[in-house]
């Protein structure tokens, strides 16, 4: 339970931090540059570093226990920061952007789509669908690995949860996406009360988006409520569903914001994860070839690799954790402080903008050695039971952590596995691919590459 601390009672402490030399200083550095401008404040200035954003005090947290604290012992003390408040205008009252108690009824309703036998339902579709785009790959053909990795973890969230498939709007989907995606930037959210109503191309693309998912969504619900249930998948659910103060249905605009974050947020993490271990792999040959000979191990005959493998497959899992420790989608996690209060000793006004970041965190020297570079094998062994809980928190934690993560793990793990049982990925060039820090970490213009089928790799192989 959150302490609500007079502000005279506060310490005088004013944690260090950049000197602002003119107004919106801090909001152009990190719209600039969101992650170097982040590494640098923790670098510089250490575990609680303080700094203006957008006309608020903000504060970059940088230490598993103050991480711990906003997130789990004073989280009710911290609401969900600016970028999903804004993203309300699109999610309304989905998992991602709702509060107090409609969290709280939210994730009642949509945790049973989650449980540990929904997910060991939901496994043989996704090596499924990952042998179905390695069926469709070409060899010697160059691809968006980015983008294909999007389209395959949409089809798998639309069969797993939705019952439908979902390849024929791949392209259209991702589109929108993009568009509302400008949502998340920092200038654009300062400046969004008035964009909204100018005539700019920007405003009009995303006013777009938002209508084409309306009525993507809404057409899925008519559609089962005129069909009737389907496979008890996660739309079931939701339609099936009473909530247990008022005895009655959810209503559909509830049915819809749920509906439509985990639409979006249940593909585009999985997908930037793995196109950041594509990329990982092909520049570290090694670690590839080692990943190579574990799936040959435990998959020699060919066949797709199913839950009850997972477990004998260590370090293709390991990889997808250093990729997450590296990449991790969700780079940042905002909040704002509803009351007072003191962390690391600083005092902590109500409003400010409190930001914790898993990109900075899961880079620090202290808890990962060689922190910069790409070591799979950092995670196996007893290593990972040595560092803080929150040393890294790709899923965030608390009473919020992300509600899918046990499939997200399950889904990564599986498609790597399917996929590189078949495929070899190697970059089309050797320039760096840079990052394109929005509200996912995704690279910037994608990951090309070329595809070369693997010694003796059947084509969809079952």
């Amino acid at each position: 339970m959150t302490t609500t601390i007079d502000r005279r009672e506060l310490p005088p402490n004013r944690a260090p931090g950049p000197a602002q030399r003119f107004p919106g200083q801090g909001l152009l550095a990190f719209h600039r540059d969101p992650t170097g401008f982040l590494s640098g404040l923790a670098h510089t200035y250490g575990d609680v570093a303080q700094f203006r954003l957008a006309g608020r005090p903000a504060f970059l947290l940088n230490h598993p226990d103050f991480i711990q604290q906003v997130l789990v012992s004073e989280q009710s003390n911290f609401r969900k920061g600016r970028a999903l408040q804004r993203m309300r205008l699109l999610l309304g009252d989905g998992l991602l952007t709702s509060e107090g108690s409609a969290h709280a009824q939210a994730r009642r309703l949509v945790q049973p789509a989650f449980h540990h036998e929904r997910i060991a339902a939901y496994a043989g579709i996704m090596a499924e669908e990952a042998a179905r785009m390695g069926g469709e790959w070409q060899a010697g053909a160059t691809y968006d690995v980015a983008r294909e990795m999007n389209f395959l973890t949409l089809r798998i969230v639309g069969r797993t949860l939705f019952g439908i498939d979902l390849s024929s709007q791949e392209s259209v989907i991702a589109e929108a996406l993009d568009d509302l995606f400008a949502l998340s930037d920092p200038l654009y959210l300062l400046l969004a009360p008035l964009l909204e109503w100018l005539p700019i191309p920007s405003a009009r693309r995303s006013q777009a988006a938002q209508a084409f998912f309306d009525q993507l969504i809404y057409g899925l619900i008519d559609a089962r409520q005129k069909e009737g249930p389907g496979q008890g998948d996660m739309l079931d659910m939701l339609l099936a569903s009473v909530d247990e103060e008022t005895g009655q249905p959810p209503d559909r605009q509830f049915i819809r914001d749920q509906a439509l974050t985990l639409l979006l947020a249940g593909h585009e993490t999985t997908a930037n994860a793995l196109a950041w271990c594509w990329h990982l792999l092909a520049a570290h040959p090694a670690s590839a070839e080692r990943l190579r000979e574990e799936l040959d191990r435990v998959l020699g005959d060919g066949r797709l690799p199913g839950l009850a493998d997972l477990g004998h497959l260590p370090f293709t899992r390991s990889v997808l954790s250093e990729s997450l420790r590296l990449y991790p989608p969700a780079w940042v996690i905002g909040r704002s402080a509803i009351n007072d209060c003191t962390i690391g000793g600083y005092s902590v006004p109500a409003g400010s903008t409190i930001l914790l970041s898993p990109w900075v965190t899961q880079r620090d020297r202290r808890y990962f050695a060689h922190a910069d570079e790409f070591r799979p094998e950092r995670w196996l062994g007893k290593e990972p039971s040595n560092r803080p809980k929150f040393a890294f928190f790709p899923f965030g934690g608390g009473p919020r952590v992300c509600i899918g993560a046990q499939f997200a793990w399950t889904e990564g793990t599986l498609l790597l596995a399917t996929l590189a049982q078949q495929w070899q990925l190697r970059p089309t060039d050797e320039r760096p691919v840079a990052l394109a820090p929005r509200v996912t970490l995704r690279p910037k213009d994608g990951v090309w590459m070329k595809a070369s089928r693997r010694l003796g790799a059947v084509a969809g192989a079952r």
